[in-house]
């Protein structure tokens, strides 16, 4: 028979309290996508001279501050007449609140996938001309594929397919902004520790956006597209 002695009990509650208290934290930032005073929409420093193009990036981006192209959380792309797509983008850089995530932080989000060939949809961060991971990146016309990445140290990447991933479908996605390690998960697995990690002092503004590829990595939307969009809701941030 095994006995199990009072200490043992005490340290196995303590365990179990330390493990729920970790999982049921309130998140210390909940996107509220219509906040003027969380994020700002059509303007990134991640884009030359804060936009409203980057060409160079290999996107047909023309940000636009228009609140019907971000403020609802549905991210929205509309062809225009001079061949570049009026787009949608929200970053907490520059805000009145001006959040950043920190290394060891959680980011969690909803995500439904676009279904138009062409667009370029991302969760990312940014500060100071880098600082970038990627929560996720997506083409259509990989249709069961997440690009996941570690811009921050080298070698952090992967290109994860799963038949769940696909045009249309909502997917769960999870991100642990680890000082050793970039944990990402989706729909509950984890699928890709990066082993790089962003360091311990690392922080940097939050972006989501749509962007419209241009051709050279990815093809652009057929010419009888003219508008794309994909939604993202319940993204918040917790913190150890």
């Amino acid at each position: 028979m095994t006995v199990v002695r009072h200490g043992q009990i005490n340290g196995v509650i303590s365990q179990f309290l330390t493990r729920f208290r970790r999982t049921s934290a309130a998140p210390v930032f909940t996107a509220d996508f219509g906040s003027t005073s969380q994020w700002v929409a059509g303007r990134s420093w991640a884009y030359p001279n804060g936009g409203p193009v980057n060409p160079g990036d290999n996107k047909l981006d023309h940000l636009v501050t228009d609140p019907s192209y971000s403020r609802s959380g549905v991210f929205r792309a509309t062809r225009r007449p001079d061949g570049n797509w009026n787009t949608g983008l929200l970053t907490t850089e520059g805000s009145s609140e001006g959040f950043m995530v920190r290394a060891n932080d959680t980011l969690e989000a909803r995500v439904k996938l676009p279904q138009a060939v062409g667009a370029w949809p991302a969760i990312w961060t940014w500060r100071d001309g880098g600082q970038e991971v990627d929560v996720f990146e997506y083409h259509p016309d990989n249709p069961d594929l997440l690009e996941l990445s570690n811009h921050v140290r080298q070698g952090g990447s992967r290109y994860y397919r799963d038949p769940a991933v696909a045009p249309g479908a909502w997917i769960d996605l999870k991100i642990k902004f680890g000082s050793d390690s970039v944990i990402w998960y989706v729909n509950g697995n984890r699928v890709f520790a990066d082993q790089r990690g962003v360091g311990r002092r690392w922080r940097a503004y939050l972006i989501v956006n749509l962007s419209i590829c241009a051709g050279r990595y990815h093809p652009p939307p057929a010419p009888g597209v003219s508008e794309i969009s994909y939604e993202v809701t319940g993204l918040r941030v917790y913190r150890p």
